[in-house]
């Protein structure tokens, strides 16, 4: 379901124009944590694939738990950076004052969310009480336990999915090339992505107030490197809400 959704937004109004593209959406009394803040970081929802010839992805395990590493790794490293106080979870186990299964079943409720978020906010299927609202989704109760639980201000959600091609997809794209130059091009379905969101929960009220969304044909969440990229791009740039961004372009006139 989420990876469903995720390609339903990339090929809708989030079509790349580029290699790279971001979007964000927020509360619009939304401002980005600074100073004294407390911010649980949930383990991340990883999952990294290979596109076979036929263009369908198979999932392949040790590529995920490499790439979930390098993420927690770089997120360790970000967050370390911005100051405020931030537990990062390496598994359910870690959430004190909460058994692992709460902690499930919250993670369940958030890919409902963000799936929802990500269908109705960029693939183009607007719902009508929710247009130009900026973001109006909850955790509810659930969320406020949490935060009561840990002690937290917020919870950082991050899903990210990768894919490469196979030896076979990469022939028969080649083919593909080669079949142009005399006048038969065979289909392409792709040769791998990126598709990755990032959202940020206020637990004093369950609302989802930041959520960003990533769409990109370059890099490699399996190394170091590109995994730094991958949560810089997401969370490196958190923009304010539209009421605050207005009220301080007031001041500054």
């Amino acid at each position: 379901m989420i990876r469903s959704a995720l390609v339903l937004a990339t090929a809708s109004s989030l079509a790349l124009a580029g290699c790279v593209q971001t979007r964000q959406f927020a509360d619009v009394e939304f401002t980005p944590p600074q100073g004294d803040f407390s911010m649980l970081v949930m383990r991340p929802y990883v999952s990294v694939g290979q596109i076979q010839t036929g263009g369908l992805v198979e999932p392949r395990a040790e590529w995920t738990e490499q790439a979930r590493g390098f993420i927690l790794e770089a997120l360790r490293e970000q967050q370390a950076a911005r100051g405020g106080r931030t537990e990062i979870l390496e598994s359910r186990g870690g959430v004190r004052g909460m058994s692992d299964q709460d902690v499930a079943e919250i993670e369940r409720l958030f890919m409902a969310v963000g799936n929802a978020i990500v269908i109705h906010r960029y693939a183009g299927f607007n719902l009508p009480t929710k247009r130009r609202q900026g973001l109006d989704w909850t955790l509810g109760q659930d969320a406020v336990r949490l935060g009561q639980a840990t002690g937290m201000d917020y919870a950082l959600f991050l899903h990210a999915q990768d894919s490469y091609a196979s030896t076979g997809r990469i022939a028969l794209q080649v083919l593909g090339i080669a079949g142009c130059l005399v006048g038969f091009c065979a289909p392409q379905i792709g040769s791998g992505s990126q598709q990755a969101y990032a959202s940020l929960v206020d637990l004093r009220t369950g609302e989802v107030v930041w959520f960003n969304m990533l769409q990109a044909q370059t890099g490699d969440i399996r190394t170091r490197e590109g995994a730094a990229q991958l949560v810089d791009r997401l969370l490196g740039r958190m923009r304010a809400g539209r009421n605050v961004r207005n009220r301080n372009d007031d001041r500054n006139e």
